[in-house]
């Protein structure tokens, strides 16, 4: 969908150095380009040199059986010359959550060819009413109706904001939860630098009588606590400190980095919605872990070593690591021994699951020994050109609950809403595993970059 009214804005301001929206064709060719979708085995400079280092919490992902590529084009309202911080255009967290938004009304469909083509359909109508002139109003596009007969009117209290899209009435209260997802890649090699990297979103839900309630959310970090950085703030944030905004992880700490507290002002929107997304540097990973696959004959040796690090809470509502194995057939003998947990196999997928459980022994560490033999493969077993011969990996899967790797949390005493009636507040925080690997140590792995 395009937007004149945004396009006439852009021109107005830019003048002499505007420069147009191009064509779809042109678009669609400039994008899956830049996302390596076609050419992709031709070097270019500008996108594939080593230095190029992609520090963003966004990522497009490409299936065997294609998908969709959800983009949009921010309006930037200031000089570009110097190029501004992607962080300080607050086009680009307004087109962000519109795009999550989009994400989420879709997504659920995606199995189903006949749904998805009739929500694709809907779209349009959603996003007249989302969107109207471009400029998100509501980003919850599952909470809109398809038809226009159920369009609401502009809210008659001119205070209140378009995105407030009706009033609650009812007991106030305040739910917050602090979700961390913490990715990892381990090698255990000493020419190769493991990697692991945090990314936070703090979702709310503000079930707050009056058209326009102000609500003052603070997050804090315990003393020393690696600062949050790269924030995103959602659009109906009133005020922010802008150096909040500066701290990237693309530069270097320094003693001058903004660490909080982190501090948020907003009227919020009638439905659940995320304050902000954040990244952070922490100094270790939650799980360290040794994986070592070696072949002897038609058997493999395998020995698996993880320790949780003596930081982290030793409270799981799940923790397990599953062991694939690639391009081989089914499991035909297993012998094995787990100094903790439960081992268990699916021969038809030739995968091991080791069941750690919700605690650690006392010693934080535990380790699995066994032998693997295999039948013959067939087209149902599992492939992976990425992991051929020794190359393979084992995965974590956990889930911490009232806990985050870089300790932030939200202060229920410090949150602040002007609004009649003491609100009941609830706040939690999470951990959770995503894409954490640990790469066979005895055979070459996938790295990020070697350290010279």
């Amino acid at each position: 969908r395009r937007y004149p009214t945004v396009e006439v804005r852009a021109e107005t301001f830019n003048g002499s150095t505007h420069v147009p929206v191009p064509s779809d064709s042109a678009f669609l060719k400039a994008l899956l380009f830049e996302l390596r979708l076609v050419d992709g085995d031709i070097f270019v400079e500008h996108r594939d040199t080593c230095t190029r280092v992609n520090h963003s919490s966004v990522y497009s992902v490409r299936t065997e059986g294609g998908g969709l590529i959800y983009a949009c084009l921010p309006l930037v309202e200031e000089t570009l010359e110097p190029r501004p911080p992607l962080l300080t255009v607050s086009g680009l967290s307004q087109g962000l959550a519109l795009l999550l938004g989009i994400v989420d009304y879709l997504s659920p469909s995606r199995k189903n060819e006949a749904e998805m083509s009739a929500k694709i359909g809907q779209l349009r109508n959603l996003l007249i009413q989302a969107c109207p002139l471009g400029t998100p109003l509501n980003t919850n596009i599952r909470s809109l109706n398809s038809s226009f007969d159920d369009i609401q009117e502009i809210p008659a209290d001119e205070k209140q904001p378009a995105w407030r899209s009706n009033t609650y009435k009812g007991k106030p209260q305040v739910n917050v939860c602090i979700t961390e997802k913490v990715k990892c890649m381990q090698h255990d090699k000493t020419d190769v630098v493991d990697m692991w990297q945090v990314y936070g979103a703090v979702n709310c839900k503000c079930d707050i009588e009056g058209s326009a309630p102000n609500v003052t959310l603070s997050l804090n970090l315990p003393t020393n606590g690696p600062p949050l950085q790269d924030i995103v703030v959602h659009h109906c944030v009133t005020s922010i400190d802008p150096a909040m905004l500066m701290s990237s992880s693309v530069e270097p700490l320094d003693d001058s980095v903004y660490n909080g507290p982190y501090k948020f002002p907003f009227i919020p929107p009638s439905d659940s919605f995320n304050l902000c997304y954040y990244t952070s540097q922490v100094p270790v990973p939650p799980i360290l872990g040794c994986y070592q696959l070696t072949e002897e004959g038609s058997q493999l040796k395998i020995t698996v070593n993880l320790k949780l690090h003596e930081s982290i809470k030793n409270s799981f509502e799940y923790c397990e690591a599953r062991i694939p194995f690639f391009n081989r057939g089914p499991i035909a003998q297993l012998e094995y021994k787990v100094s903790y947990g439960q081992l268990d196999f699916s021969r038809e997928k030739s995968l091991l699951v080791w069941v750690i459980g919700q605690k650690f022994p006392k010693s934080l560490e535990v380790s699995l020994t066994g032998t693997v033999s295999f039948g013959t493969a067939g087209k149902e077993h599992p492939t992976n050109y990425v992991c051929s011969g020794n190359t393979a990996y084992v995965k974590l899967y956990f889930r911490i609950p009232d806990f985050t790797l870089t300790g932030c949390y939200v202060d229920q005493h410090s949150i602040q809403i002007f609004a009649p009636g003491k609100p009941k507040i609830t706040a939690s925080r999470e951990l959770i595993s995503s894409d954490y690997y640990i790469w066979n140590s005895k055979a070459p792995a996938p790295m990020v970059y070697k350290a010279i």
